[in-house]
């Protein structure tokens, strides 16, 4: 998404939500604060609240500081601004809005990007008791770490507080000021640390909320992490961080996750991050922090290297996530996580095209030895053929076999595992990656492109979301029809078997099981 915004806070009526009156001020630690109630909505939103100092001038790249208090009230009725991030240009922004997600665009696109980003947004019921305890829904968002917000219509609370779960949103510093490693910001740690910035931002906000939830009727006891893609990712490093452990008890992770042997992206070796933070340098010209820190973030933000991925500090992650794992040393006491039906479609568009001609050349170009096995599992008689199974290959290895191992390593510690399988095609984005968004948020437009198949499976999906956050397991009551759920087995149960959730919900075999036990070969330990 293109530079064309500044820094600061945007008077843009789509950061301003319509609302109707001002909540009650609410006290938490750091003072006190007030939010909105929502026009057409029985819902209270407090958006903006800083969790953290300004990761600014002499506090960039270093670990988020507390928020100190502040005087008077702080007026909690608008979304701050997103953390810097490369844009696409407002004509690309309209071809997504207007061929893919047919919309007006989310407030993202009208939003500025700042470092002054360490923000969260609550949505809570508007008629909440005065001793109510409710269940809490912690949502990272995703963007490969390099992009997103917390603000996306797509995740937006409302629909979950309408049925009483308090949801947060939370931003996070991104792409080169949330994940740069150097030797020489780790010397000047006072915890060893560096690479993990956003990934320490996240915990800030997980640490705060735990602290202040109570004083929204929510419950600091019962408290749901959750996240889609490179969002998925921060959840599984939340659940293997010390820094982490007793903040929150169950966790929801949609088409991502550090945990296999060798995650296929979205993590990296210290070493490796440590040569791009090098790289970095150098790019700039500069050769101290100081002259690094004096780069204004637009310069900044044009870097030529991605920094995408966590990595093992030994601080917020102290070993790779699959061995604190196998150890059951994670956090959380149970997953439900899953895939959807096609991936990586999206992310192939733009490479190299394959055709039946280069299709065994370009998995043997990766697999090796291996190919042979997968070509049997994903034979091609034509081009076509060569070309959606290379998708759902990279679907599979990207993505889907993530959760098949966290499924079965929650299973061997006997905690519960629920799995889905999203396949539900529509007008929009369809089953692509992030299309499951919509729906297990409850925010499914209203529009021709949605039909009442699209709002009946919505429905579903946002109860289940809602049973698993109450109570950690996702059956039980559709909280708008109040008819029983399609049953949702354990994984535990019956191992190799998702919860199809599409025209129909049901309890499917996932269609890549042969591939994730070559897979397993192929990573080795």
């Amino acid at each position: 998404m293109a530079l064309f915004f500044a820094s600061g806070c945007s008077t843009n009526s789509r950061l301003y939500p319509s609302y109707t009156n001002e909540t009650e001020v609410i006290n938490v630690k750091q003072g006190s604060l007030q939010g909105i109630k929502l026009t057409s909505r029985q819902v209270e939103l407090f958006a903006g609240i800083p969790y953290a100092e300004p990761p600014v001038g002499s506090l960039r790249w270093k670990e988020p500081v507390p928020k100190a208090s502040w005087q008077g009230t702080l007026k909690a009725d608008h979304f701050a601004p997103i953390a810097w991030q490369s844009r696409d240009s407002k004509f690309v922004q309209w071809i997504y809005r207007t061929f893919i997600y047919h919309n007006n665009g989310d407030r993202q696109d009208f939003a500025e990007c700042s470092e002054d980003c360490l923000y969260l947004n609550i949505w809570r019921p508007e008629n909440i008791k005065e001793d109510e305890k409710l269940p809490v829904l912690f949502y990272i968002h995703g963007g490969s770490l390099m992009t997103g917000s917390s603000m996306y219509e797509s995740y937006d609370g409302a629909t979950m507080a309408e049925n009483n779960v308090i949801m947060v949103t939370v931003a996070y510093r991104l792409g080169v000021f949330g994940y740069l490693a150097l030797d020489e910001l780790q010397k000047e740690s006072p915890n060893n640390t560096t690479g993990n910035y956003g990934l320490l931002d996240q915990i800030e906000a997980l640490r705060w909320v735990h602290e202040n939830i109570e004083a929204f009727g929510g419950d600091s006891n019962n408290i749901t992490i959750a996240g889609e893609s490179a969002g998925a990712t921060s959840v599984s490093a939340l659940c293997v961080s010390p820094l982490a452990k007793g903040l929150f008890k169950r966790a929801i992770a949609e088409s991502s996750g550090a945990v296999v042997k060798r995650p296929p992206h979205t993590y990296r070796e210290m070493s490796k991050a440590k040569e791009t933070g090098k790289a970095i340098m150098q790019e700039y010209k500069v050769s101290t922090l100081e002259e690094l820190r004096s780069l204004s973030a637009k310069k900044l933000i044009k870097t030529k290297y991605r920094n995408d991925s966590i990595t093992v500090d030994g601080y917020a992650i102290k070993e790779r996530p699959y061995d604190t794992y196998k150890k059951g040393l994670n956090n959380e006491e149970a997953i439900l996580g899953g895939f959807n039906a096609n991936e990586a479609y999206f992310f192939n568009f733009f490479g190299e095209k394959i055709t039946l001609k280069n299709y065994e050349m370009r998995l043997t170009a990766y697999f090796g030895d291996y190919a042979k096995e997968i070509i049997e599992l994903y034979p091609a008689a034509n081009d076509d053929e060569a070309r959606k199974n290379w998708d759902q290959i990279c679907g599979a290895l990207w993505f889907s076999n993530s959760h098949h191992v966290w499924s079965n390593l929650l299973t061997e510690q006997g905690k519960d595992a629920y799995e889905y399988y999203f396949t539900k095609e529509n007008g929009g984005i369809g089953t692509n990656h992030s299309g499951e968004i919509i729906y297990a948020y409850g925010n499914v437009p209203l529009s021709k492109y949605y039909t009442k198949e699209d709002h009946d499976l919505e429905k579903a999906m946002v109860s289940y979301l809602i049973n698993f956050v109450t109570k950690g397991n996702p059956n039980g009551t559709n909280v708008f029809t109040k008819e029983e759920l399609p049953l949702w087995p354990r994984y535990n149960d019956r191992p190799g078997m998702v919860q199809e959730l599409g025209e129909k919900i049901q309890n499917v075999k996932d269609p890549h099981l042969g591939f994730y036990d070559v897979l397993d070969r192929f990573m080795g330990e």
